[in-house]
Parts: structure tokens; C-alpha cells; sequence
């Protein structure tokens, strides 16, 4: 029966769903330590060469470090700069490395200006306390500077040296032009910061002192200093024994008294840069050049070399003989001549 109300029969019916893809449920959030067993041979490899390749870089000093020679570190200059610059010219294998080194260490950036001689190999870790405490190093250098070599050649066989790192030769050169014939060769002690100037001062200083022992023989055989050195000079390069010396400083000096051309060819080192006579033709005697004895009579206007004090003592004390000319012969010995046609025959006999 209705009695105008609404009622339900039974329960409302379940509402109908679509069927939706399931989401997987989530884990919980967690690391997985688990490590495969199989693996732990490949670890441990990796590990050793980290462990080889660290070693190396920090405390193995690589094979291009650069021995006997010196490390600058100009004012101002930073530690990144360093470290780039010695990675460079392979001091250090690894300019990050170095700078890590120097940090942990204490180093500043800005490193304190010096030179550090760089003796031996030496590792990363070696040569960054080294400079963190400023242990420069620097021990003098053992060079000869043989008789008879010029300024050119001087310069040139220090410039060669590395280890001499702030020695200029050009400067050399020119401040030392003015000074050829008293730059005394001997055994020097130089350290590696050791200038052209420097190199220069101990030179004319060593010859003031060493030329003292000859003061005495120099002042009694009556001829300016001037002209003892440039004859010094030649002896040194036509001579090599004590007698062969001292008979050509005879015969030189007296051909300079006599007004005759003194005709040596060592001279020609100034004229043409030619040393030996087996490499001087006719036109290199015609010459136009103070330094040409067989065009101008007397002296060179200056030393040709730079003698011992041998030479020095030979030009002082010579032989007095009959000779007027000499030569070398192919084997080294010395063949004289009263006469100019005895010394084309001993041309002949001893050079052909």
C-alpha cells in the first residue's frame, strides 16, 4: 500500500568500478650494502693502482725532473702559478697534487721569491718543503775556462750550462768586449744564480791577482802592459810548449822592432772567424781589417783571446834567435827559417 512516502525495499546497490592499474607498494627506503663476492678481485685491482698511482704522484719524483738546474720563484708570484709552471717542464707530475700538498703543509698562496737548485730527482712532497721552508740549496759550481778562449767563447760555454739559470750571454758578451785579453782563464767556483756581471767582476779580479806574480819580469822587460797582453794573446794561440812560446815571442817581437808585418794568422779569429791556417786563401790575407797582420804592421789594435799566465810569462822572457819565421807542420812541431826562402821550403817540405 502507498501511503505516499518513499521507502526502500532493500539496500542501495554497490557502485560499479572500473578495473584500474594496481600501483606496486612502495619500499621502504634503504641502501643496499650487499656486495657481490665476485666482484671483490676487481675492487681490490682498482684499489691497488689508486693506491700506485697516488703513491707515484706524491712521493715517486718523475723521470723528466730537471737535475742541475735552478728553480725560480719570482716575487709575487701564487702557488697556482708555481704548480702549473712545474707541472710544465715536468718537475712535479701533477699540479693539483703539488698545490694539495703545499696546503696540508701550510704553504701560502703566495710563495716567498728565491732560487732552489735542483740537485737531484725529487719527489712532489719533497719539493713542497723544500719551498714551504724555504730551503734554497744553492752550492757552487765547479767550470774551467780553458786558455786561449775568447769572450764569445766563454759566454757561450757557460750559456750552455743549464745550471747557471740567470747568466745571460749576449749581456756577457757586450759588457765584456772592452775587457778581451784579461778575462784569466782558470778554475772558477760559481753558484747558479751566478750573473754575466758577476762572471765578469771574478774574472778581471782573478787576473789583477795572478798577473801580480808577473809584475816584477813585466815592469824589467820595458813594454807597456797593453802590448805584453796582445802579444800574450797570439803566443797563446801559434804555441803550445814553453820553449816553442818563448821562441816565437822572439821572433815576433822582433819583427814588430823591425817594422816587418807580423803576418800570424790566429789573428784571423777577428777578422773572419777563421782559426786554422789550412783554412785561409790569398783573399782572406788581403783583408781590410786592423786585425789582418798581413796588410797593417804592429799589434793588433787589441788581445785576440784571453792567455794564461804561461803565455804571459813566454812573452816576457823570449828566445833570442836568428829566425824570422815559423810554422806547424801536419804532426804539431814547430819548423823555423832565418830566411823567407827557408820558410817556403819548409812549406813545402813539412805543409804539402
Amino acid at each position: 500500500m502507498d501511503d505516499g512516502s518513499l521507502r526502500y525495499i532493500s539496500e542501495p546497490p554497490e557502485p560499479i568500478l572500473l578495473d584500474a592499474p594496481q600501483k606496486p607498494p612502495r619500499k621502504p627506503f634503504c641502501i643496499n650494502f650487499r656486495f657481490s663476492f665476485r666482484k671483490w678481485p676487481l675492487f681490490c685491482a682498482l684499489f691497488a693502482v689508486a693506491l700506485v698511482i697516488g703513491y707515484q704522484v706524491l712521493f715517486g719524483a718523475p723521470l723528466s725532473f730537471p737535475t742541475d738546474t735552478v728553480l725560480t720563484i719570482a716575487p709575487g708570484q701564487t702557488l697556482s702559478g708555481v704548480a702549473h709552471d712545474l707541472e710544465a717542464n715536468g718537475t712535479v707530475r701533477s699540479a693539483f697534487a703539488f698545490k694539495a700538498v703545499m696546503i696540508a703543509m701550510g704553504g701560502s698562496k703566495t710563495l716567498k721569491a728565491g732560487d732552489y737548485y735542483l740537485d737531484e730527482r725529487q719527489s712532489a712532497v719533497a719539493l713542497a718543503s723544500r719551498i714551504k721552508n724555504s730551503e734554497y740549496e744553492l752550492v757552487d759550481i765547479r767550470i774551467t775556462i780553458p786558455e786561449g778562449w775568447s769572450s764569445g767563447e766563454i759566454a757561450a760555454f757557460i750559456d750552455k750550462d743549464k745550471r747557471f739559470a740567470h747568466f745571460d750571454a749576449k749581456e756577457f758578451i757586450k759588457i765584456a768586449e772592452q775587457y778581451e785579453g784579461y778575462l784569466f782563464p782558470d778554475t772558477y767556483m760559481f753558484l747558479p744564480t751566478v750573473t754575466a756581471e758577476d762572471v765578469l767582476n771574478s774574472m778581471l779580479d782573478n787576473y789583477k791577482k795572478r798577473i801580480e806574480t808577473l809584475a816584477s819580469e813585466i815592469k824589467t822587460f820595458g813594454r807597456p802592459i797593453k802590448d805584453v797582453i796582445i802579444m800574450a794573446s797570439i803566443i797563446e794561440e801559434e804555441a803550445r810548449t814553453e820553449e816553442s812560446r818563448r821562441l816565437i815571442a822572439g821572433i815576433l817581437w822582433k819583427r814588430l822592432d823591425e817594422k816587418m808585418l807580423l803576418q800570424v794568422d790566429a789573428a784571423f779569429a777577428f777578422v773572419n772567424g777563421k782559426k786554422a791556417s789550412s783554412e785561409l786563401t790569398l783573399a782572406d790575407l788581403k783583408i781590410d781589417s786592423p786585425y789582418n797582420t798581413y796588410v797593417y804592421k804592429g799589434l793588433p789594435p787589441g788581445p785576440i783571446s784571453n792567455p794564461g799566465l804561461a803565455a804571459i810569462s813566454a812573452t816576457v822572457r823570449p828566445i833570442k834567435t836568428a829566425y824570422y819565421f815559423y810554422l806547424t807542420d801536419n804532426d804539431g812541431n814547430m819548423r823555423y827559417g832565418v830566411t823567407h826562402d827557408e820558410h817556403v821550403a819548409n812549406k813545402n817540405k813539412y805543409l804539402r
